[in-house]
């Protein structure tokens, strides 16, 4: 057994030994040299997919460096409060904060925050942005450093003059010109405890809205106001502000309008690929940005976006006049994407009019617009996929028949009714009254049917219908939470983005195969010279059975024949798809794909205040507007020049094998002509009966609907659990297409029916559903 003059002699020896490294440490770095830091600042190059150089960001920093003197006291405090009370007591390191740091990553776990504002202040002048032990160690040394060198004011200074607070700016005077267009030093109490709130981090706390699902204009804006109320409740706590001049701050300042270089798709595109390094490479969208220095390669088709751009444009010249008709011609906006099927390459997008246009939210890639009949198809592929009640899980085929009348009644898996609001048998609306009658799958998708698919939906179950369209890549964020268990869930209430949808579809184009849609294929960091690792194409994974995909490309490609897609008939090429409308007119889908590209073009209105969608009746001085007339043009237009590329040679899909048990059951009742005479007075009994209210979703969405209000019908309509019209592309001029429905309506109304006798709440867009 060791004597304890051993044991005390190892414990000297190991502590002697950690102050010389820390000696050595402490001696080997030197102070940071703020304006070096902005001098060296580097740009990220983005490239086409082609290799060519498409746009670069940052560079020589926006940045202005100015006198603690010009910061106004307030944002000073507000900073201190927020970030790091002990400022001025503390020695420049939290050594708990740390030792956490040092533990996470030994761990192999997230790395926290915690540092000072010391520490802060060395990261951002001196440092990298990378999260490693070296450089945590270089951190503490450097800090220590600092801490003992400099004085607190300097310190304090030198952080707010080289944070990164977004739009680009770098420091606090770059920032307030930024957002309101002033000095630092005329900043108010207001303004400068907002720059306080968005150095928690501007890529989610600036209001204009960042990158990625969760950074939205509206979250982002509800993230910053109850950042800022928190700074100023904890000035108070703090001491830095008395109660008395807390309650006379009570307006979050108003912002000066963002302004961008950045012109037509190349904004969005650079925002796509960031937030693809970013979840990639590991770090942060804000460290991405501030750090600089990378060559980053993307799947972006420069051809294909501006053709892409160029059919939005035509489409939108010839239909708009905001001066002729300003109440129903504004705020029309358009949002689309190409996916190559054979890798989940994204190709091409169209996220707005551009940034320089003002126009930042990204429509090609954001959650909220919901996706109408467009959903029908993963409803199809569900059945194919796992059956149904009647088919004991064997596939079902599409030429299998179901009841096509307006106002069949919907019942649940036992056969039993579903209850509307008043007990009574709830029935499934479809727009107009044609009696379809006994109607296989297959023509009720060409000429998009709504009680088919609802009916079909439950028997298939709704959890196997939104395991199909995950397979295929459609996020479980952008589900209709409150509508999961409604029978209106298969016609469409959820909102992919532009993306995966066109992903998903893409999945039907390659016979079942699935590939992750990615946005950069290499990125290269300028510093080191050598490539960031995990930028691999995604892998094959099975979306669906190849039989199941290629039945279900089958039944679109009628849709395009002979159905509400008949428009792209005449095309010189094979190509499948689907229309899609929601209630009230206001969303417009057209999906579709050939065999070497999947297109998703989307059209809608919302209200620039609060983001909340609008109809887009008599838009273009039309009626309305459906999925097979604008959004279906625009496609056609894009793709019949896109195809004509030499890199396509568009190939006939593969003839699908025979698949599936023809479910041939006796005709359900029909309505009887007294109950279709009463419909008006009935109208109350077919919603279904209320539940309790769901819970907000957790999702961050960029469009967060109000719940409407209980009312009275339009067109044969009712809001709030009633049922919600809807019509889907059978033409602009109400044509009748090949014994459709009249009218240009391809479809129906959704009527908020329940699986379980539960009923739709409104979930996270306030409505019982969309459409047909």
């Amino acid at each position: 057994m060791p004597s304890w003059r051993l044991v005390s002699g190892m414990f000297v020896g190991f502590f002697a030994s950690l102050l010389l490294v820390g000696g050595i440490g402490y001696a080997m770095v030197e102070v940071p040299d703020q304006e070096l830091a902005a001098a060296t600042a580097q740009s990220n190059v983005f490239h086409w997919a082609d290799g060519s150089q498409m746009a670069t960001t940052g560079g020589k920093a926006n940045r202005q460096i100015v006198p603690l003197d010009d910061i106004p006291k307030e944002l000073q405090q507000a900073v201190i409060a927020a970030e790091n009370a002990s400022f001025y007591k503390d020695k420049g390191v939290d050594p708990m904060g740390i030792a956490r740091a040092l533990f996470n990553m030994a761990q192999g776990e997230e790395v926290q925050g915690g540092s000072t504002i010391t520490q802060q202040y060395v990261k951002n002048t001196y440092l990298d942005q990378s999260q490693t032990l070296t450089r945590k160690f270089k951190e503490l040394f450097i800090s220590i450093k600092v801490g003992a060198k400099m004085e607190k004011d300097d310190i304090l200074a030198g952080y707010l003059n080289t944070a990164y607070y977004g739009r680009d700016a770098y420091g606090v005077q770059a920032a307030a010109q930024a957002y309101f267009g002033k000095d630092s030093k005329k900043l108010s109490p207001a303004e400068s405890v907002f720059l306080a709130s968005v150095l928690k981090g501007p890529n989610l706390y600036n209001p204009d809205g960042g990158v990625g699902s969760a950074a939205t204009p509206k979250a982002n804006t509800e993230r910053a106001e109850k950042r800022w109320n928190w700074i100023l409740g904890r000035m108070v706590e703090v001491g830095s502000l008395t109660a008395a001049e807390r309650s006379e701050i009570t307006e979050f300042p108003e912002l000066k309008k963002q302004k961008s270089k950045l012109s037509g798709q190349t904004g969005y595109l650079i925002d796509i690929a960031k937030s693809y390094v970013a979840k990639t490479a590991g770090i942060s969208q804000d460290e991405l940005e501030k750090r600089g220095g990378y060559r980053i390669y993307t799947t972006f088709d420069k051809d294909r976006v501006r053709e892409l751009e160029k059919a939005v444009q035509k489409s939108s010249e010839e239909l708009l006049d905001e001066k002729k008709r300003p109440d129903t011609d504004t705020h029309v906006q358009f949002g689309g994407a190409s996916i190559d099927p054979d890798s989940g390459a994204i190709v091409a997008v169209y996220g707005g009019e551009g940034y320089d246009k003002g126009h930042y939210t990204n429509n090609a890639d954001t959650l909220g617009v919901p996706v109408g009949s467009t959903w029908k198809p993963f409803v199809l592929a569900s059945a194919m996929e796992y059956g149904t009640i009647h088919t004991d899980g064997q596939p079902l085929s599409p030429q299998s028949l179901y009841q096509g009348n307006d106002l069949t009644v919907i019942v649940d898996q036992n056969g039993k009714p579903i209850p509307n609001a008043k007990g009574g048998p709830f029935r499934q609306k479809n727009e107009g009254t044609e009696q379809w009658g006994m109607i296989t799958l297959d023509k009720a998708m060409q000429h998009s049917v709504n009680v088919p698919f609802v009916q079909l939906g439950i028997d298939v179950g709704l959890d196997n219908t939104r395991k199909t369209a995950m397979n295929l890549g459609i996020l479980e964020e952008s589900f209709d939470s409150g509508n999961m268990n409604n029978a209106s869930f298969s016609l469409g209430t959820s909102t992919p983005s532009a993306i995966r949808m066109a992903d998903a579809y893409a999945g039907f184009a390659s016979s079942g195969k699935h590939y992750e849609p990615f946005s950069v294929t290499k990125v290269v960091d300028t510093k080191t010279g050598k490539e960031l690792p995990n930028f691999d194409k995604p892998k094959k994974e099975k979306g669906l059975d190849p039989a199941v995909a290629d039945n279900v490309t089958k039944v679109l490609e009628n849709v395009v024949q002979n159905g509400t897609a008949k428009a792209l008939a005449d095309l010189p090429f094979p190509n499948a798809g689907k229309t899609g409308t929601t209630d009230e007119n206001k969303s417009a889908w057209y999906v579709g794909y050939t065999s070497e590209l999947s297109t998703a073009v989307a059209m809608f209105r919302t209200n620039p205040k609060d983001k909340e969608l609008l109809s887009m009746k008599m838009v273009g001085g039309l009626p309305s507007i459906h999925g097979g007339d604008i959004p279906a043009d625009v496609w056609k237009e894009y793709m019949s020049v896109a195809m004509q590329d030499k890199d396509y040679n568009p190939q006939p899909f593969p003839d699908p094998a025979p698949l599936g048990t023809v479910y041939n059951p006796s005709p359900s009742p029909e309505p009887t002509p007294s109950e279709s005479a009463t419909e008006e007075e009935d109208k109350e009994d077919d919603k279904p009966t209320p539940s309790a209210p769901a819970q907000p979703s957790t999702t961050c969405r960029p469009f967060d609907f109000g719940c409407e209000e209980d009312g009275g019908t339009t067109d044969g309509q009712t809001t709030d659990g009633g049922t919600l019209g809807e019509t889907d592309g059978g033409g602009m001029n109400g044509d009748t297409d090949n014994g459709g429905t009249t009218d240009g309506n391809d479809s129906g109304t959704v009527s908020e029916g329940s699986i379980f006798g539960n009923t739709n709440s409104g979930g996270s867009n306030g409505r019982g559903g969309s459409t047909g």
